[in-house]
């Protein structure tokens, strides 16, 4: 296994399916509140470590930040490495701040395989594609006043729609276009191994 992903070396393309239970968070998430920087030092390399960067995964995002129409539920408890929920719904520039590649793979180590939100801080959205560590949707509608955390949800890349099974509602995604080949690939390296780039 890749110890800064969340998928085998033998998975040659991302799920074109995603489903699980939504967490949602407000506007300007920043890479800080994703992963705190007194855990950068664990090395993500490293399985055991890697896994710790799980555990604190969103552990500074203020209360304020995060949904809680349905009564509050922990993005995980103080004992667990993964959470529960699979798909985060965020609001304006997510992943905004410092440029640490270490906040979409903490996210990734916490079970997250997408993050669905109106627009990114730039530096967050290339870390995630370059490194296939996570699925950035974006999504013109404002999704945080209409998805709660615990909702379950389903991505559909191919046809590029994020459908809401506890309220039947059904909203258009934007196509991830060009980035969608080297996330496929498993990160721009490997993506550049395959056409030729690199040598294998």
């Amino acid at each position: 296994m890749r110890a800064s992903g969340n998928r085998t070396e033998k998975d040659e393309k991302m799920e074109k399916i995603i489903k699980g239970k939504a967490f949602v968070l407000g506007d300007n998430v920043d890479t800080d509140q994703i992963i705190p920087a007194q855990y950068l030092t664990y090395n993500p390399s490293i399985p055991a470590e890697y896994k710790m960067f799980g555990k604190f995964a969103l552990s500074s995002v203020p209360p304020g930040q995060m949904g809680l129409p349905k009564g509050h539920q922990a993005f995980h408890t103080d004992d667990e490495f993964v959470s529960p929920f699979t798909i985060i719904v965020a609001g304006k520039n997510f992943g905004c701040g410092s440029s640490r590649e270490h906040a979409p793979i903490a996210l990734a180590a916490a079970g997250i395989k997408a993050v669905v939100c109106e627009f990114y801080a730039r530096i967050f959205y290339r870390n995630s594609v370059n490194g296939s560590y996570l699925v950035p949707v974006e999504c013109q509608t404002r999704l945080i006043n209409d998805i709660a955390t615990g909702d379950e949800l389903t991505i559909d890349l191919e046809n590029h729609t994020l459908t809401n099974h506890t309220t039947k509602d059904t909203w258009k995604l934007q196509d991830l276009g060009e980035v969608a080949p080297i996330i496929e690939a498993g990160g721009i390296f490997e993506y550049a191994k395959k056409v030729g780039m690199l040598k294998s």
